[in-house]
């Protein structure tokens, strides 16, 4: 089974021994890897990469918008596979047509097969002014209206724009006071630092939201920048591990990386390597 897509930023060797097992030490909490950080291979083999991302350790994974053309079909393979590896999806990444009207229920039926509970915006598209966030906190509450009842939540997955000032605010923060507790507030550490805004600042003041981290570091060297492995860069990941999990509520870390001097799933593999060593 390979479902079959396209890629973009916004649209896996079997296993015969047990699973290593990684979880943030003492609370339990899922590592998992954002599958944007392996898309080449994702793209040519989805069985086999998966496959070896749990192999690695990872207990997670986090598909992103081109799984939203899989059929059922497709979805209940992926979700056999997931069993299968004794990992899960815990979220997926969406495009602004996975809460439309027209398409939010097939975005809910696929997460459901698959046993994702969140459903996460991953990009707001083109927003105007204060007043456009905020019809993206409306958006946003309306998905979470419908999928509360079926024991799932919708989320926001944050880039740069989100952290720079529009008229002496952040976007972040509109979206934060104009969404219910619900919704999740997924920080991208990453963009949140190129942005210029302090990550642990960001999670205490919004203490039970931050339920998921993408674990992306970031470079000043502009010539490395996302390239940097996770613990090469700026991020204060001791900080940030320590806030999350005495204040921001989360459920799960999910390494993410846009590329680096190493094949994705060499890059995937010293990565979690490196969160080990730092987090324990």
């Amino acid at each position: 089974m390979r479902p079959e897509y396209s890629l973009s930023r916004r649209s896996f060797l079997a296993l015969s021994v047990a699973l290593p097992v990684v979880s943030a030490a003492g609370k339990n909490i899922p590592v998992g890897l954002e599958l944007y950080s392996v898309r080449d291979e994702l793209k040519k083999d989805l069985t086999g990469t998966v496959r070896a991302v749990a192999k690695m350790g990872y207990q997670n994974v986090e598909f992103f918008a081109p799984y939203y053309q899989w059929t059922e079909a497709q979805a209940k393979d992926v979700r056999k596979l997931l069993d299968d590896l004794g990992i899960t999806c815990l979220s997926t990444h969406n495009d602004s047509q996975s809460f439309e009207n027209a398409g939010i229920q097939r975005a809910i039926d696929l997460n459901q097969i698959i046993g994702s509970k969140y459903i996460v915006l991953a990009s707001a598209g083109r927003v105007k002014g204060l007043d456009g966030w905020k019809e993206v906190a409306e958006r946003l509450n309306k998905a979470s209206e419908k999928l509360q009842p079926l024991g799932m939540r919708t989320g926001y997955h944050n880039h740069q724009a989100e952290f720079k000032v529009i008229d002496g605010q952040r976007p972040i923060e509109v979206l934060a006071a104009n969404t219910n507790k619900d919704v999740m507030l997924q920080l991208d550490v990453g963009t949140c630092i190129e942005a210029g805004s302090d990550p642990v600042a960001w999670i205490d003041r919004n203490p039970g939201r931050i339920r998921s981290i993408h674990c992306k570091d970031w470079s000043r060297d502009p010539n490395v920048g996302y390239k940097a492995l996770f613990g090469e860069g700026v991020a204060p990941w001791k900080k940030i591990f320590e806030a999350a999990e005495s204040t921001g509520g989360v459920e799960f870390y999910l390494i993410e990386q846009e590329g680096s001097r190493y094949p994705e799933l060499e890059t995937a593999e010293k990565c979690l390597a490196a969160f080990k060593k730092v987090h324990g």
